[in-house]
């Protein structure tokens, strides 16, 4: 899939000139503060919002001209299933298999055994980890050759955020689907993500392999007294404790430290990055509780 410069006006927010695609057999982690735009672009994608401009293109056509023949190789969930919660996920199913001209029961039927998912309890009786897999198990039964979820792992407990990220891998193995998913628990991308979409404020501010996300910044810890004025500037934003400074620094400056003893230079975690390139938005503002 190419998502290709689209845009979305509200009172209060805008998508702005959104680009990225989805490569064959990849898990594209979307990730994003809450409110930068993430369930918008998701939903514009699936035209469940429209664009105000742009296009997306899915398996080399046009979305808008192809919607229906197109949406018959996307298993698409939002991040809480809500339709029809007194019902059965048999009379649920029942339902929507009409909607797939590849909607296999047989495959259904074996993946609810897979995920002990109980067909004849009602979708308001499944945890959010089933509903996830339920979402899953319908995807995979037609055949659905790309995955958009919109944060699938937000609220699970860890065991079940673990084998969620274990069936994605498992999903992608042979390279004939791919995986879109938003999230903001990045411990969940570094199991399984592939590349990373970054969004902010509406905005892409990074695509690409998550492997080149991650390098591209160090963690910088010291002193206060070792950090000099013309390195806090060179700092992406930091944060103070006791005598103690810890910031981000982007890889083009690490040899101006590299050599220093003061300083120690550490790997981040996602989350390090995120937290940092977030702040420094805030241009490091002080405030009071």
């Amino acid at each position: 899939m190419e998502i290709k410069n689209v845009s979305k006006s509200y009172p209060k927010f805008t998508l702005n000139d959104v680009s990225f695609s989805i490569p064959k057999g990849s898990i594209v982690g979307f990730i994003g503060r809450n409110g930068a735009g993430k369930s918008t672009t998701l939903k514009g994608i699936m035209n469940l919002v429209h664009f105000d401009k742009g296009e997306v293109y899915a398996f080399n056509q046009n979305m808008k001209d192809n919607e229906l023949e197109i949406k018959q190789s996307i298993g698409f969930s939002l991040s809480e299933v809500k339709y029809y919660p007194n019902k059965t996920i048999k009379q649920i199913v029942d339902v929507t298999k009409r909607f797939y001209k590849n909607f296999n029961q047989e495959k259904f039927d074996k993946l609810c055994k897979l995920f002990n998912l109980d067909i004849n309890k009602k979708l308001e009786q499944l945890s959010s980890g089933m509903k996830v897999k339920y979402s899953l198990a319908v995807a995979l039964s037609h055949d659905a050759k790309l995955l958009i979820l919109d944060e699938p792992t937000s609220g699970l407990d860890p065991i079940s955020r673990d084998e969620i990220c274990e069936m994605f891998l498992d999903i992608v193995k042979n390279k004939e689907r791919s995986i879109l998913f938003s999230t903001h628990i990045t411990s969940d991308l570094e199991k399984c993500a592939t590349d990373i979409v970054y969004i902010r404020e509406g905005n892409i501010v990074f695509e690409g392999k998550k492997k080149e996300f991650i390098s591209s910044y160090k963690l910088l810890r010291c002193s206060k007294e070792s950090l000099s004025e013309s390195l806090k500037n060179k700092l992406i934003s930091y944060r103070e404790h006791e005598e103690k400074v810890e910031g981000l620094i982007s890889m083009d400056y690490i040899k101006e430290i590299e050599n220093h003893t003061d300083f120690e230079i550490i790997e981040p975690s996602l989350e390090d990055i995120m937290v940092y390139l977030e702040r420094s938005v805030k241009n490091n503002e002080e405030f009071t509780l």
